[in-house]
This record gives C-alpha cells, sequence and structure tokens, in this order.
C-alpha cells in the first residue's frame, strides 16, 4: 500500500472512515477522518455531479455549507446554492482535478444562482455553472449580479472562514462595489480559474492537532493586489528568462501523507 499512488488509495473509498472526525496534514497533503456527507439535497442546496462522490467534508464545513445556502436562498433569484466539489469521503488526494480539498475543509461553490433545487442525478451530471469573467478574467461579465457579492461577502464574513479564491476581476469589482465594512474583502484571493465557482477554505478547527493552517492572508483589504492582477492580465510581464524550469510534480504515495492518514484507509 505504501508505495501506491495515494489517489487511488482515497479515491478508491466510497464512505467516510468510522473514527472521530479530524482533518489530518495540510490542505494539499492530508486527509480526513470521522468524515460527514453533505446530504444530496436539503431546503436550501443540491449538491452537484454526485457521481463524483465529492460531498464530503469535515462536520463544520458541511454545517457551514448548509449555514451559506440559507443566506444565499435570502437573494433574489436564488433559491440557495449548488454545492460543487468538497472532499472524497476519506479526503486525500483526488483521482482528477484539486491539489487542495484533502482534509475536509475546502468547497466549491458554484456561481450558477439555482432557480429550482429538485434537480435529478442525471440533471446534475449535464447541468453547467456559469462563467462570471470577462477579458480572461481582468472584468466580470453580464452575469455577475449584486447578489454574487453579497453572497461572497455571507461567506467571506463568517469566521469560521480562511479565505475565499475567485477570479480577479471579481475581487476588483466587489472592492469598487463596497461602501461599507471592508474587513471581509481580506479574505477574497485572487486566483486563476473560478470563474464557474468560488472556493471556500475554512481554517482549522480549534484544537485540532494534525490540522495545519495556511500562513494568513496579508494585512489590508488586498484591492491593490487585485488591481495588479488585473494589470497584468491586460498587459502581461515578459517571461524571466532565468526563470528556473518547472519541476513536474511528483504524485503522494500514502508515505508522503501524515502517518495517521494509513489509519483513515484502514478503518471500516
Amino acid at each position: 500500500m505504501q508505495g501506491i499512488e495515494a489517489k487511488a488509495l482515497f479515491g478508491a473509498k466510497t464512505t467516510g472512515s468510522a473514527q472521530h472526525s479530524a482533518s489530518l496534514g495540510s490542505f494539499a497533503k492530508g486527509c480526513l477522518a470521522g468524515g460527514v456527507q453533505l446530504p444530496e439535497t436539503g431546503p436550501t442546496w443540491q449538491a452537484m455531479r454526485l457521481s463524483r462522490n465529492r460531498n464530503w467534508g469535515y462536520p463544520e464545513t458541511v454545517a457551514f455549507v448548509q449555514d451559506l445556502s440559507r443566506k444565499a436562498a435570502a437573494q433574489p433569484g436564488w433559491a440557495g446554492l449548488y454545492v460543487g466539489d468538497m472532499s472524497q469521503p476519506r479526503g486525500g488526494p483526488m483521482l482528477s482535478g484539486h491539489r487542495s480539498h484533502q482534509i475536509g475543509l475546502d468547497a466549491d461553490i458554484w456561481m450558477l444562482p439555482p432557480k429550482r433545487l429538485n434537480l435529478t442525478a442525471a440533471e446534475r451530471e449535464g447541468i453547467s455553472s456559469i462563467s462570471m469573467r470577462r477579458n480572461a478574467g481582468a472584468y466580470v461579465n453580464s452575469n455577475w449580479t449584486r447578489s454574487h457579492h453579497n453572497v461572497l461577502k455571507a461567506a467571506a464574513s463568517d469566521p469560521r472562514v480562511a479565505r475565499i479564491f475567485v477570479f480577479p476581476g471579481a475581487k476588483v469589482q466587489m472592492c469598487k462595489d463596497e461602501t461599507g465594512d471592508r474587513s471581509w474583502l481580506n479574505k477574497i484571493r485572487p486566483w486563476y480559474g473560478h470563474h464557474y465557482h468560488f472556493h471556500v477554505r475554512l481554517k482549522c478547527p480549534k484544537g485540532a492537532r494534525g490540522c495545519v493552517d495556511q500562513a494568513p492572508p496579508p494585512a489590508g483589504d488586498g484591492c491593490k493586489d487585485a488591481e495588479q492582477w488585473v494589470r497584468d492580465i491586460l498587459d502581461p510581464p515578459p517571461p524571466n528568462p532565468n526563470a528556473p524550469k518547472p519541476k513536474p510534480r511528483r504524485e503522494y504515495t500514502l508515505a508522503d501523507l501524515p502517518a495517521q492518514c494509513v489509519s483513515v484507509l484502514q478503518s471500516r
């Protein structure tokens, strides 16, 4: 088992481990003990792409998604939230897609405002979210609404949240539009992609030994930094001829992950 790629081992597990809930390791190198499944459908949410079986997380993450969905349902035209990838039943590296989402503290929220919450499993495989970006992410497009701003603000204002990744143009737009308390903008971080969904990352739970937090975002609202991202999109800087060539990423084996991940896999 030690020499097998970790993504194959964790991707094969269809249920959470029978253990006390714990986020073990870091967001991009870890696993999840005692994972809890977000119900496929609730009063104000639906989990999407059920075939992936990625609607699992630490209990606090599941509670956060449900709480945010209720706030989203208060927005005009929103029945709640369509929830994308969270984590696999036991976390760990995924067979496809994300490098993070490994310890049950990440959740992707679709930008598509739900009109109804009775989609069948087949419909959830076929429907797609909608893009919010224009000019390669330098600006928002006409799909962006004040409700998107409000949902992201509600997420960022939650004390459980560490940061939220979204395309640079959305961050700049929110910086322009926010006229009240701006402290929550600190958690909105510009990042590549993230125009069909935004990615919420929670802090390690209080007292959680074995969970490794990211360093907090720099002080301030981060708006100047986002504006620089936009300038670089519109007028890309020349490549650095002295930059080292990126090393190919090696797939993790179980030996690369925290030692507790062995028992997570072996648990019934």
